[in-house]
């Protein structure tokens, strides 16, 4: 275990050191991408009829689609799209509508996630299969939620291509940024694939390099690469710097995906609005629990394997498991982990060739994606 504290972030990383200015307008895009959310389930309302086949169906997939969040993916888009476009070139209403399309992929893969991991919360309210599980009475209200969520599912990740082409874009940069955004579907599914299968196999059978492997497919790609490389596609970048940008959203996503399985265990259940037992439950292979397998010995090797195997666990192991994170280093490897991802991150960063205002409300946002991880370290690598 290391004496020294991680600090996840270079000093100059800092959100609050966005001016008043940078700040109003990273709120503007953040509201003007919610509008549009809310516009085009408006349109979908007209053109599927989704409210006539089950209104259940249709109100139940605009409240998940709505719900509070961060929206990330699309604001993501928008940056890197401005970052790379000539400065006199206006983002069009068409580009919000489209940068949508990072939020329906994101909410067709949290649907289907949610009922492969059988989660009962998402931000902090029901998962869409437990409300469908609603749609009529049924001996089996769990599988028609799970047979419904499946479908629902499908139906968002349809609408996701719907609101990408609405971009209003030269075809050329069109099709390629489709084919890589239908090109991450695929690898995300691929990433789910991994996690699934590991999540069944023995600790010992599940190294650091898989972990890595799926955090790069299941993560990475979708969250961070994806919106930006799409972003940079569409607003005409060259191919190396797509190429940097690429580079720079899998570090970003593998961080960010670390931190996700830190706060899993480290964080409440308020504040991550799920349960806190549901990480340990699914027996996820994260970083934290590999590097824990090589780093202990004897008995605190034996009691870490039989709660991680155990089928329902409590809050006490919940504490124990904690405990052993920390004295293993395990917390320590996962937290210089993401400092390593996101120095070499930054360094990408400024030397891209983006417009200098957006490539800093890039990193103001992307600083404050880590604001969790702070928190842990300070409260825990300081004797807490």
């Amino acid at each position: 275990m290391t004496s020294k504290k991680q600090k996840i972030l270079p000093p100059a990383n800092n959100h609050k050191l966005l001016s008043a200015r940078q700040q109003g307008m990273f709120e503007q895009i953040r509201n003007n991408i919610d509008l549009s959310l809310s516009q085009f389930l408006g349109t979908v309302k007209k053109d599927y009829k989704l409210h006539l086949v089950s209104p259940l169906l249709f109100d139940s997939v605009r409240e998940f689609t709505l719900r509070k969040g961060k929206r990330l993916r699309p604001l993501l888009l928008i940056l890197t799209y401005k970052g790379y476009a000539p400065a006199s070139r206006k983002i069009s209403r068409k580009l919000y509508n489209a940068s949508t399309c990072m939020e329906f992929l994101h909410n067709f893969m949290l649907i289907h996630d949610d009922i492969i991991d059988r989660s009962d919360l998402r931000r902090g309210k029901p998962t869409l299969h437990r409300l469908l599980a609603h749609t009529v009475a049924t001996q089996d209200p769990e599988k028609l939620g799970i047979d419904l969520g499946i479908i629902a599912g499908d139906i968002v990740y349809a609408l996701a291509i719907d609101a990408f082409l609405s971009i209003d874009e030269p075809s050329e940069r069109k099709e390629q940024a489709l084919k890589y955004f239908i090109q991450t579907a695929a690898f995300t599914a691929m990433g789910e694939f991994i996690d699934t299968v590991s999540g069944v196999k023995p600790i010992k059978d599940v190294d650091e390099k898989e972990v890595y492997l799926n955090y790069t497919l299941k993560t990475a790609r979708y969250t961070f690469d994806c919106p930006m490389v799409t972003g940079a596609i569409l607003a005409g970048a060259k191919r190396p710097e797509i190429k940097k940008i690429s580079r720079f959203g899998i570090l970003i996503g593998q961080a960010f995906q670390i931190q996700d399985d830190i706060i899993g265990i480290f964080e409440t259940e308020d504040n991550i609005g799920k349960s806190i037992l549901s990480d340990l439950a699914e027996g996820k292979k994260t970083l934290l629990v590999t590097h824990a397998f090589s780093a202990l010995k004897g008995g605190a090797k034996t009691k870490f394997l039989r709660i991680f195997s155990q089928k329902k666990q409590t809050l006490a192991d919940l504490e124990t498991v904690k405990k052993i994170f920390v004295q293993a280093g395990s917390l320590d490897y996962a937290l210089a982990a993401i400092h390593t991802r996101l120095t070499e991150a930054r360094k990408i960063l400024q030397a891209l060739s983006m417009h200098r205002q957006y490539s800093t409300l890039l990193e103001g946002s992307i600083s404050k994606l880590f604001e969790p991880s702070q928190k842990i370290s300070g409260l825990y690598q300081s004797g807490g």
